[in-house]
């Protein structure tokens, strides 16, 4: 009786032991291609405006940074398919504030387990979008808000998240035109920032 009990014992610790090292290599594989998380732990974004404050009739830039979590990439404003989702912003600028351009930066081609002979278009790691912008004769005195949309859809080498839309504000400070106004972020703002 004794030794069929232990018996027992030995194939239950040897079948527990062989599913222990079965699961090993799915472990692996599952750290090497993280499962996607949501859209907010993925990406993050903050918005930097270039003058301070902002005097009426004078042109300056606002700036989102925006940092892709590491194994993930987006595609650029520019993809290489139709079909993919490009990251645009969409200000929505108050009354006497104009967008006069947004500057996307070029992506970088790169290659994927599940694309290995096309290149995608991609940001990954930090890029820089931009706008220029003009606050006119018109724009109302004192703190500004301008609300911005950023959209994009990340992935990593495995699967994509569903595109998603969040909301980025740039804060800032108009004043009188003539106003005496100092550079503010150039460290984002320089002629080489941006990606």
């Amino acid at each position: 009786m004794k030794s069929t009990n232990l018996w027992r014992c030995l194939i239950c610790a040897s079948s527990l032991a062989i599913g222990a090292a079965s699961l090993v290599p799915t472990a692996r594989a599952q750290q090497s291609s993280p499962a996607p998380s949501n859209a907010a732990s993925v990406v993050k974004a903050e918005a930097y405006v270039s003058a301070e404050p902002v005097a009426r009739g004078k042109e300056f830039q606002a700036a989102v940074v925006v940092k892709i979590a590491e194994g993930y990439h987006m595609n650029s404003h520019k993809p290489s398919d139709a079909y993919l989702i490009p990251t645009t912003l969409t200000p929505q600028p108050p009354a006497g504030i104009k967008v006069v351009d947004t500057v996307y930066p070029p992506g970088r081609n790169k290659t994927f387990p599940f694309s290995p002979d096309k290149p995608l278009n991609v940001y990954s790691g930090s890029v820089t979008l931009r706008l220029r912008l003009t606050a006119g004769a018109d724009a109302a005195l004192g703190a500004t808000t301008i609300p911005i949309t950023l959209r994009y859809q990340a992935c990593n080498n495995s699967a994509c998240l569903p595109p998603v839309k969040v909301p980025v504000s740039v804060k800032l400070e108009v004043a009188a035109a003539g106003a005496k106004s100092r550079p503010v972020h150039s460290d984002i703002f320089s002629a080489g920032a941006g990606y």
